[in-house]
């Protein structure tokens, strides 16, 4: 608690008291959602005492404080992950720093591989439940200040959030699917009989990220929304033209930014 108190007293000193409602949490390739934030003050994360460095390719590495519309918001332009070498705790650790700024609801994007055929590169997915392979991050002494030791993950991505963001989809003219995100440690790419069994227990959308900050929202008390951006097609034949690449993830990514940038602005505007 001592390492989430003096990150939150840091960034509140060059903030000031004014409390964010939404923490956002951006993937691989969707930075770009930052560049709308109005008033925007861009702390790196090397500045921020306790906070890792994120490592991996499209994360630039930035806490943004400012506003979407008449919200205001923190973002995260990049994420950790436990692939980089980080325990669940720092790979979770900015979310209790925003519940300490604040925050009410968290919202979080990912790129995502396709393990549901009928997903093409380029759609956005509302997840609407996950299927986690990683440690989980409430391992250890809990933090009762922050919430009980056995939380509860019945509606862990929040159905009337979902709901209003499948309204505003449909009246801005963007494609929305919503299924089941999988998330595994990486960082290799699934193999294609991975892929297989991954969808046979319900998968749809497989990544290395999100599950771990979703748990500890929910145990913090905050609000979920979350969204996939699928980046390539199911992979399920050992043929060298579905190869996987950490680049081309990036760049399909980036082409979906936009309509994602649309549908979480709106959503934010209506809370």
């Amino acid at each position: 608690m001592k390492t989430i108190g003096a990150a939150a007293d840091y960034i509140l000193r060059l903030t000031g008291p004014s409390q964010p409602l939404v923490g956002i949490i951006l993937g691989s390739g969707l930075g770009k959602l930052a560049d709308s934030i109005k008033d925007a003050q861009i702390i790196p994360y090397r500045d921020i005492p306790g906070f890792p460095l994120s490592t991996a390719t499209g994360h630039k590495g930035n806490f943004i404080y400012g506003w979407l519309g008449d919200k205001p918001v923190v973002a995260m332009q990049g994420r950790f992950h436990g692939y980089e070498g980080y325990p669940m705790s720092l790979v979770t650790m900015p979310v209790r720093v925003m519940k300490r700024l604040g925050v009410e609801y968290l919202f979080v994007s990912n790129a995502a591989g396709g393990a549901n055929p009928d997903y093409k590169t380029g759609d956005l997915m509302i997840i609407r439940d996950h299927i986690s392979m990683h440690p989980n991050p409430l391992i250890g002494p809990n933090l009762d200040e922050m919430g009980p030791r056995f939380p509860d993950m019945t509606c862990a991505y929040d159905p009337e959030l979902i709901a209003q963001a499948e309204q505003i989809a449909a009246r801005l003219g963007i494609p929305v699917r919503k299924g089941i995100y999988f998330s595994s440690t990486g960082p290799t790419y699934e193999t294609p009989a991975e892929v297989r069994f991954y969808r046979m227990i319900g998968a749809d959308a497989l990544g290395m990220s999100t599950t771990p900050e979703v748990i500890v929202a929910r145990h913090c008390g905050l609000r979920v929304f979350g969204v996939s951006v699928i980046t390539n097609q199911a992979n399920t034949e050992n043929i060298e033209r579905n190869l996987n690449d950490g680049e081309d993830v990036v760049r399909a990514a980036d082409a979906a930014a936009d309509k994602m940038t649309r549908l979480f602005g709106e959503l934010i505007a209506s809370l």
